[in-house]
C-alpha cells in the first residue's frame, strides 16, 4: 500500500467515503448566479494556525484516549509545535501551498482519501440513497417511472448547462458550486495503484448526449437529445426503454459490470486486459462517458414492511450479490439511478467527484419533477433503436468476471444493515428547546455508544468546506469532553435531573460550536493532514506526532457519520470505516428522523440492529429527561 493509501485508511474513509452533510447554521437558500463569476468571489481555504490545531488535537484525544498516552502525546506536541521545530517549518510550506493554489487541500484530498484508495467502492466508499417506496409493481411501471426520472435529470442538466443553477447561501455567505458541475457525464477509470477521474462534460466542443441503460446485465447507449437539441419527451423516452427491456430479456450474459466492484487494483488489473480488445474498448467508453446510468432492476425477494427499508438499503449499495442486482451496475459511474420492478429505487453514487448535498439536492429536483403531470407529446419521428453494447469475453476476462462475483457475495454477506424510522420525533422536539437538532442526534449518538461499550470513540462527522473555492469536507469530532461528561452522567442514580439537562445542554453546544469552527474552516482533521503530506512532499521524515498511538486512536473512526437532509423522505446509507466500526447516516424530517446504521458481520462486537436500537432509546431518554425537568423548560 502507498503511503498515501495508508493515509486514507488510517483517516477513516473521512469525508473521502461519506456524504458529507452540509450543517445548518442557518438556512440554506438559494438565489439564482452565473457560476464562473461566482466561483471567482469565493475566498480560498485558510490554513488555521499552527498552535490553535495543536491545542485543539489535544483537547480532542481528552474523552478516547487514557491519560498516561495523552501526557506522552502532549510533550510530542510541545515537541512539535516548538520555535524553529519541524511544526513551524512544515506550516510554513502549507502556507505557501494556499497562497499558490486556488484550494491548498484539494488536489491532496481527491487522490489520498479516494483514487489512492484500494479497496472496493462499493460499501466502503459510494454511497446509496434510499427513496420512498413506489405503488408500481411490473415493467410498465418501472419503464414509465424511468422515462419520468430521465427527463428530471435532463431539467436539472439544462440548469448546469446554462449556468442558471442557483447559487447555495450559508449563514449569508456564498457556497462553492463547483461539485454540481462535476457528477453528470463523469467516471471514475481505475488503475493498477490509483485510480483517475475523467469529466467528458468540462471544456469539451461536444459533450456527451447519452445515458446508460443496464438491465439483465445488458447495457445500452440511449441519446437523450433530439437532432435539434432538444431533450427527448417523456412519451419518447418510454419507447426507447421499452426496446431496451424487450431487446434484453435473456439473463444468461455474463454480468460485465460486477468487475467494477472488485478491489481497486484486482478491478484495475482486469480493465487493461478487458480494454485491449477494441470492441470492448468502445462499449467501456460509451459507459464512461455517459451522462448517467439508469438501472432497471429485477425486483428481489419479499420481506416484511419492517424489514423493507434495510433490504432496500443494501439494494441501493451493492445490488443484492451476483444472483441478483450486483451485475446490474457499472460502479465506478459517478452517478447511478436504480428502478427496481418492485418499487424499489435510489441513487448510487461514486464519491471521487462530490459530497452528499449536490447529490441530494439532484434527487430533491429529480423527485418533484416525477410528481408532475405530464404534457402528453405523441412524438411525430421514429426513433432510432438503441445501441447495445458488446462484450467480448475471454477465458480470462470470464475468470475475472467469477473471481469479482465470489468477492462481492462475500462482502454482501459481511455488511450488517438497518434502516429505521425513529417515530417519536424530528427536528421539531430539539428545536422546540432551542437546540440545534444535530447536535442533539451527534450527543444522542455518543450515549448510544457509551452505553454500548461504555467508553467514548473517535467519531466522524462530515462538515462541508463550500464556504471556500472547491471546498470539500473537514471533520466535527463529536467526542468531547463535554459530551463524555453528558453520557457519563445520564445513567448515574446520584445525579440531579436538572444536573443532567446542565450537562446535555453544554454538550449540545460544544458540537455546534465544533460545526461552526468547522465549516470556517478552523477545525484540525485535514489541517493535520496537510502538514503530514506537507512532510512526504518535502521528503522529510514523518514528525512523531503521526506516528503515536494516539494519531492512530484519533483516526480510528469506531462511528463514522453524517447528516444529509433532503426534502424526500429518503435516507442515505454507507458502509463502516474500519472493521470494528459503525457507519451511521440520517435524514432528520419535521418530525420523524431517518437512519440507516451499518456494520461488518465479521465483527463480533458490532451489530447494527443492537446500535439502531440503542440510538433509539438514547434520543428517547434524552427527551423524557427534558420534558420532566422544569429548568429545561425556561
Amino acid at each position: 500500500m502507498t503511503v498515501l493509501g495508508f493515509l486514507a485508511r488510517t483517516m477513516g474513509k473521512t469525508g473521502m467515503v461519506k456524504p458529507s452533510s452540509l450543517v445548518k447554521p442557518v438556512a440554506l437558500t438559494r438565489i439564482p448566479g452565473r457560476y464562473l463569476a461566482h466561483q471567482e468571489s469565493l475566498p480560498k481555504l485558510p490554513v488555521p494556525p499552527l498552535k490553535q490545531t495543536c491545542d485543539r488535537y489535544l483537547a480532542a484525544l481528552e474523552p478516547i484516549v487514557d491519560s498516561e498516552m495523552l501526557k506522552h502525546t502532549q510533550e510530542l506536541v510541545m515537541v512539535f509545535q516548538a520555535q524553529g521545530g519541524v511544526g513551524e517549518r512544515l506550516q510554513k510550506g502549507l502556507e505557501h501551498r494556499a497562497r499558490k493554489t486556488e484550494n491548498w487541500l484539494s488536489d491532496w484530498w481527491l487522490q489520498t482519501a479516494y483514487l489512492d484508495y484500494r479497496l472496493p467502492v462499493v460499501i466502503h466508499s459510494s454511497p446509496g440513497v434510499v427513496l420512498p417506496r413506489l405503488e408500481f409493481s411490473d415493467r410498465q411501471g418501472q419503464i414509465r417511472y424511468a422515462a419520468k426520472l430521465i427527463a428530471g435529470v435532463l431539467d436539472f442538466k439544462s440548469m448546469i448547462d446554462n449556468e442558471t443553477l442557483p447559487v447555495e447561501y450559508l449563514g449569508g455567505k456564498m457556497l462553492c458550486m463547483n461539485q454540481y458541475y462535476q457528477v453528470l457525464s463523469s467516471c471514475r477509470i481505475p488503475g493498477i495503484k490509483s485510480d483517475s477521474v475523467v469529466n467528458y462534460a468540462l471544456n469539451k466542443k461536444r459533450p456527451p448526449s447519452h445515458i446508460t441503460v443496464v438491465h439483465n446485465y445488458q447495457f445500452f447507449v440511449l441519446d437523450v437529445y433530439n437532432s435539434d437539441g432538444t431533450p427527448l419527451t417523456v412519451d419518447q423516452l418510454y419507447i426507447q426503454l421499452e426496446k431496451i427491456w424487450n431487446s434484453s430479456l435473456q439473463t444468461n450474459k455474463e454480468p460485465i459490470g460486477i468487475l467494477t466492484s472488485n478491489h481497486r487494483n484486482s478491478w484495475g488489473k482486469a480493465y487493461a486486459n478487458l480494454i485491449k480488445d477494441k470492441t470492448n474498448k468502445e462499449s467501456v467508453r460509451a459507459i464512461q462517458k455517459s451522462i448517467f446510468t439508469v438501472c432497471l432492476d429485477a425486483p428481489m425477494p419479499r420481506v416484511s414492511d419492517e424489514m423493507y427499508r434495510t433490504r432496500a438499503a443494501v439494494q441501493m449499495l451493492h445490488g443484492g450479490g451476483s444472483r441478483w442486482n450486483s451485475g446490474n451496475r457499472w460502479f465506478d459511474k459517478t452517478l447511478q439511478f436504480i428502478i427496481g420492478e418492485d418499487g424499489t429505487c435510489g441513487v448510487i453514487y461514486e464519491h471521487a467527484p462530490a459530497e452528499g448535498p449536490p447529490i441530494v439536492a439532484l434527487i430533491d429536483h429529480v423527485v418533484e419533477y416525477t410528481k408532475k403531470s405530464e404534457m402528453v407529446r405523441t412524438p411525430m419521428v421514429p426513433l432510432p433503436m438503441p445501441q447495445k453494447l458488446r462484450f467480448n469475453i475471454t477465458p480470462e476476462i470470464k475468470r475475472d468476471i467469477e473471481e469479482a462475483k465470489q468477492n462481492m457475495n462475500i462482502m454482501v454477506h459481511d455488511l450488517d444493515m438497518k434502516a429505521i424510522v425513529f417515530p417519536h420525533f424530528g427536528k421539531n422536539v430539539p428545536k422546540s428547546y432551542k437546540m440545534s437538532p444535530d447536535a442533539f442526534i451527534q450527543v444522542g449518538l455518543q450515549l448510544a455508544y457509551y452505553r454500548t461499550y461504555k467508553r467514548c470513540c473517535a467519531t466522524y462527522e462530515s462538515a462541508s468546506l463550500r464556504m471556500f473555492k472547491l471546498g470539500r469536507t473537514d471533520t466535527i469530532r463529536s467526542a468531547t469532553s463535554d459530551s463524555a461528561n453528558f453520557v457519563k452522567a445520564m445513567d448515574d442514580p446520584i445525579k440531579q435531573n436538572s444536573e443532567k439537562v446542565a450537562l446535555l445542554e453544554k454538550a449540545v453546544k460544544a458540537h455546534r460550536a465544533y460545526t461552526d469552527m468547522a465549516i470556517r474552516g478552523q477545525a484540525i482533521d485535514r489541517h493535520l493532514l496537510g502538514l503530514k503530506l506537507q512532510a512526504i512532499e518535502d521528503l522529510s521524515a514523518l514528525p512523531d506526532i503521526f506516528m503515536d498511538t494516539s494519531y492512530a486512536v484519533a483516526n480510528h473512526y469506531n462511528l463514522s457519520t453524517s447528516q444529509v437532509p433532503a426534502k424526500t423522505d429518503c435516507v442515505m446509507c454507507f458502509g463502516p470505516v474500519v472493521p470494528d466500526g459503525y457507519g451511521v447516516c440520517y435524514n432528520p424530517m419535521e418530525e420523524h428522523i431517518n437512519f440507516a446504521v451499518s456494520a461488518f458481520n465479521s465483527c463480533a462486537d458490532t451489530n447494527a440492529a443492537r446500535m439502531a436500537q440503542a440510538l433509539e432509546d438514547a434520543l428517547v431518554d434524552m427527551k423524557t429527561l427534558l420534558d420532566q425537568t422544569p429548568k429545561a423548560k425556561l
